[in-house]
């Protein structure tokens, strides 16, 4: 880390990782909202939502890399696919779980959809979407490793494979130490931010 040869694929996982949770979040959250306050949804997208989340997509990765080229967005595209399914999954359920009293009571009260998406519909999911998130940190950060093994040439995941290769096992522990603490830092700031954004869980 002194010379300075980790950074490099430091920023190149940190923005693999980020663009692929980035892509997973604004694709999840409008489908499992919609899943979830919707029968005629629910029942379109909850079938194909529970069928390829059982599917491991890394055995898509030689495919996908074949369709997409050997670029960023194939390991992006991965890990967003992966992440997709786990939040969809948690926000249709958070959503699904409204009492239907809670949202009778906001009719009543002649809320717009707005304020219902508001007080009622995002209060009631952030916390899965939270949750959902520190509980794929893990499969992110190993498909991460995975793709950057795989046709990449920078990268914490190449690096490591890399320094093993020439036989540096100094800077291949150093690095593998450094996947480990992006995601331990990564874990407690979403623990920290769902304390803070959704306190009435305590």
């Amino acid at each position: 880390m002194t010379t300075g040869v980790l950074w490099p694929h430091i920023a190149s996982s940190l923005y693999r990782m980020g663009c692929g949770l980035a892509l997973a979040l604004i694709t999840a959250i409008p489908i499992g909202m919609a899943a979830g306050r919707s029968r005629h949804w629910d029942a379109l997208l909850s079938p194909f939502l529970y069928i390829f989340y059982s599917i491991p997509k890394v055995v898509f990765l030689p495919v996908i890399i074949v369709v997409l080229g050997l670029g960023d967005f194939p390991k992006i595209f991965i890990i967003a696919i992966t992440v997709f399914f786990q939040i969809a999954i948690m926000v249709r359920d958070a959503a699904k779980a409204i009492p239907e009293e809670q949202v009778m009571t906001m009719r009543s009260l002649c809320g717009t959809k707005w304020q219902d998406f508001r007080h009622l519909i995002w209060p009631a999911c952030l916390p899965g979407i939270l949750t959902a998130l520190r509980t794929s940190l893990g499969i992110a950060l190993a498909l991460l490793f995975i793709t950057e093994t795989f046709a990449a040439f920078s990268g914490l995941g190449y690096f490591i494979m890399n320094r093993m290769e020439v036989r540096n096992y100094e800077e291949m522990y150093a690095a593998i130490l450094t996947l480990a603490a992006i995601g331990i830092i990564a874990y407690m700031a979403l623990d920290i931010a769902e304390r803070k954004l959704c306190p009435w869980k305590k």
